[in-house]
């Protein structure tokens, strides 16, 4: 019998994307598998029933859509008690927060499911087409901009007109990861006079590349900040202080101010203070895409728009959502990508190696195997 994967609508709060397009459908039906897909699960993300349908998935209810299933796929982790029909051991292939929802993954190995946390996705080359926070942060990093431009109250471009010249808007990007980088790249297209920081010497060149101006500490040597998987690690005392000065300094004559610093697993480091915020002038705008994980910024609250000391400050919340249409895209791209990497043609299924199925996996037989949540 085809191995069944199963694509359901997200029922998180304020999740428009979804799982699987048609385009992944057929991809899957090439090699062997049976799609089945959850009646709206598209629909958010401007994929109708009809589009499923003709791509050669089953269109049914959550029951008929779970029935027999030996693949779960979502955005967000499903609730583990709304599986019911599911084969024994069925794989749920998601973006599963591991450490936000560790309740969600004890329920998951209690129930006997096999959870693959693709935000664990090791940052590799092979894995790359996998990687679902790369593909979601350059669409955020894109909007971060498009949201800061919308509510700053003047021109990005520099403007000469008849009436006079409209200054070009400076625009400050902290941390240079897959969404700073996109960031740095659509403030230069809107016109503004771009500059960026991160803790990663390394980012530099990438910087320089892109037309900003790089924002570094010199005075502090031998710090290069770079983390495993390409991340940023937290620095010395010597040198965050040695950064607050530098930034300070910087971000008091900034417009637009966008901060995307995330650690795997812990907060959000803090990267501006209240005191640094009182320092810019009033109608200037900060977008923090760490809110949802502490937030970079001093009082920065997930999903709100707030104003301190005359400068708005937007606490980004799923921003990659409000681009359901591309992100779903991508997304789903990025698991038929891990899936049909693993396919074995003579299993009907994908049998997962040990480099990235140790990495991903999260639940196991009824446990939690997972070493980073073993600690």
């Amino acid at each position: 019998m085809a191995l069944k994967i199963a694509v359901l609508k997200e029922t998180a709060p304020g999740e428009t994307r979804v799982s699987a397009t048609p385009e992944t459908v057929k991809k899957f039906a090439a090699l062997g598998a049976t799609v089945a897909v959850e009646s709206g699960a598209g629909l958010t993300a401007s994929i109708s029933d009809a589009d499923y349908a003709a791509a050669g998935a089953a269109i049914g209810d959550r029951a008929a859509t779970l029935a027999g299933a030996d693949i779960i796929l979502g955005i967000q982790g499903a609730d583990p008690t709304g599986l019911a029909g599911a084969n024994p051991g069925a794989w749920i292939v998601a973006g599963l927060a591991p450490f936000a929802e560790r309740a969600r993954v004890d329920a998951y190995a209690a129930a006997g499911y096999e959870a693959l946390a693709m935000e664990f996705m090791p940052r590799i080359t092979r894995a790359q087409s996998m990687d679902i926070l790369s593909s979601q942060s350059n669409l955020a990093g894109y909007k971060a901009v498009l949201l800061a431009a919308a509510e700053y109250g003047r021109a990005f471009p520099m403007m000469m007109t008849a009436a006079g010249t409209v200054s070009a808007a400076k625009a400050f990007v902290m941390g240079v990861g897959v969404a700073g980088l996109q960031a740095i790249a659509t403030a230069r297209r809107l016109g503004a006079q771009v500059s960026a920081t991160d803790v990663r010497s390394a980012t530099k060149e990438q910087i320089q590349s892109l037309g900003a101006k790089p924002i570094f500490v010199e005075s502090v040597k031998g710090i290069e900040g770079e983390g495993s998987g390409g991340y940023a690690t937290e620095m010395s005392d010597e040198y965050q202080k040695a950064q607050a000065e530098l930034v300070s300094a910087h971000i008091a004559k900034q417009d637009i101010v966008i901060t995307t610093a995330l650690i795997p697993g812990r907060p959000a480091p803090r990267l501006i203070s209240d005191a640094q915020i009182a320092t810019m002038r009033a109608g200037s705008v900060i977008v923090d895409l760490a809110a949802e994980s502490g937030g970079n910024v001093e009082g920065v609250v997930a999903g709100e728009t707030i104003v301190k000391h005359g400068v708005k400050i937007i606490g980004a919340k799923n921003i990659a959502a409000t681009m359901a249409a591309d992100s779903s895209a991508l997304f789903a791209r990025n698991l038929f990508n891990f899936l049909s990497a693993f396919w074995d043609k003579e299993a009907g299924k994908p049998v997962l190696d040990a480099e990235i199925g140790d990495a991903i996996r999260l639940t196991q037989g009824g446990k939690v195997v997972n070493p980073r949540l073993l600690g």
